[in-house]
């Protein structure tokens, strides 16, 4: 009798062990189809887009633009790039997505709103960059600086309503009405090619920028913005051009912007001059740029974009 008991006790701790066992082995198949689902779904899959304006953040009109992307695709992700780009300025819309674009990964969505011929006869296009990148824009010269570095592989010009909002188009908000829903309508995978006809890519509006030169008296090129608050002076001269000059860290150079001209010294970073001196330097992006070790250039030489720049070649 004992030992049918012990029997049956032992039968019972062995069935026991089966199933927690078992149970053991579905939790972690359970485990790994949830983590396999949540890989596949995670964040860094979601959809792209990056959002810039000049309507700054004082009243409705960005909230409103969001909106009408999340209502057509409400898995999306928004990137802010900024919305406080100087009012009408193409030029620095043109810049800021230059800067930025090279950060982000082929299939992403910009949709870009300075327009200020808004309601008039410019069009409204999908550009697409060699790099696989989608540009929902007004044709007005933002993808100048974008197409001459990556180089450009299509575009269309945007007359589908179908991709568009409301009924009667405003004059003065094509930023809710078009390139919100079509830049929501790109990211949700939308067949782009029926947003309208196909745009030859010479006909894309350019800005009318001066190129950079050199010559015997230096390199030439042009001031065309000011660093965010803090008044330095971005340039249009690549860096690494400016470096065939022949110049070091540590050296004076002779520049002239507008009509100024000044003894500057070529500096790695500000801290390498006491405080509120004028620096040149090569800045984040890659340009040669002007500066005071926390100052503002603009407002200690009064100089402002547009102006005309030149760095005189070394004394030999």
């Amino acid at each position: 009798m004992r030992s049918k008991i012990a029997s049956s006790i032992r039968f019972r701790r062995f069935t026991r062990k089966i199933a927690q066992r078992t149970a053991a082995i579905l939790l972690a198949f359970v485990v790994i189809t949830l983590c396999s689902v949540a890989a596949q779904t995670r964040p860094s899959q979601a959809p792209r887009l990056v959002f810039m304006t000049d309507f700054g953040l004082l009243d409705d009109s960005v909230a409103i633009c969001k909106g009408v992307m999340y209502s057509i695709d409400p898995d999306l992700r928004i990137v802010d790039l900024t919305h406080q780009v100087t009012p009408y300025s193409i030029l620095d819309g043109a810049r800021y997505l230059f800067g930025a674009t090279p950060y982000y990964p082929a299939g992403t969505v910009f949709v870009v709103v300075i327009d200020p011929g808004v309601g008039s006869t410019r069009k409204a296009v999908i550009v697409k960059s060699k790099r696989g990148q989608y540009f929902v824009l007004p044709d007005n010269g933002l993808i100048t600086l974008v197409a001459d570095r990556d180089g450009l592989e299509d575009a269309r010009e945007i007359t589908n309503r179908d991709w568009m909002i409301g009924s009667a188009l405003s004059s003065t908000f094509h930023g809710r009405d078009i390139f919100s829903p079509v830049g929501a309508h790109l990211v949700r995978g939308d067949d782009w090619t029926q947003v309208g006809p196909k745009l030859p890519l010479e006909r894309l509006v350019r800005l009318d920028l001066q190129p950079v030169r050199t010559d015997d008296s230096g390199i030439h090129g042009a001031v065309i913005a000011t660093d965010g608050p803090f008044g330095n002076l971005v340039t249009n001269i690549d860096g690494s051009e400016f470096l065939k000059l022949g110049y070091h860290h540590g050296d004076k150079l002779h520049v002239t912007v507008g009509t100024t001209e000044l003894e500057l010294p070529f500096v790695l970073t500000f801290s390498d001059v006491p405080l509120n001196t004028p620096l040149l330097y090569i800045d984040s992006r890659g340009r040669v740029g002007l500066a005071v070790n926390q100052g503002s250039f603009v407002s200690t030489y009064r100089i402002k974009p547009p102006a005309q720049f030149l760095i005189a070649r070394p004394k030999q």
